[in-house]
């Protein structure tokens, strides 16, 4: 239980920006409506707004995080990580550049917007948060993610993703249920 509390906690900062972004997002796309190659670059639901919600999302998450956390950590008997202002950054920026990245890759595999790739689409906002996060907090992020909650991460994201995005779908908040 310790574990798994630990793991969850450490990635809020991360799961929460792509559903604020969904929530707040509209306005003008990324990519200004630009083409490469004969497709568009990102497409309309990658936006500044969104991006910029997301990310002030998951930084206000992780003020709060850090404010409930020693009563947290009391309560599940589990040691919670707080999260110092860089790592906050790369969790939350992170999650929002992973997921840009990987709508840039599936507009290079001709893939439309919506369209599912599994894998790609459970885990692409934990490698940008990850890689972020390590960029920028390099020590608490090989603290605070050792490999056993890294890989509660690996496998509990991919639940939580498809869980959250049927929610999503079922709220009509998205168009496809993945």
């Amino acid at each position: 239980m310790s574990l798994v509390a630990g793991a969850l906690w450490a990635m809020l900062p991360a799961y929460v920006p792509n559903n604020v972004a969904v929530l707040a997002g509209g306005g003008r796309p990324i990519d200004g409506g630009r083409h490469f190659a004969g497709r568009r670059v990102l497409g309309d639901g990658k936006t500044w707004r969104g991006t910029a919600f997301g990310t002030l999302g998951g930084l206000a998450l992780a003020s709060l995080l850090n404010v409930v956390q020693p009563a947290a950590s009391g309560l599940l008997g589990a040691d919670l990580p707080t999260f110092p202002p860089l790592a906050a950054i790369g969790l939350a920026l992170g999650a929002m550049l992973g997921d840009i990245l990987a709508s840039l890759l599936k507009r290079r595999l001709d893939r439309q917007r919506g369209a599912a790739v599994p894998g790609l689409d459970q885990l692409d906002f934990v490698i940008g948060a990850l890689a972020l996060a390590a960029l920028l907090a390099p020590a608490w992020t090989v603290t605070t993610f050792s490999l056993p909650r890294l890989a509660v991460v690996l496998v509990a994201t991919p639940l939580l993703h498809v869980t959250t995005n049927v929610g999503a779908y079922a709220l009509g908040l998205k168009t496809e249920p993945w």
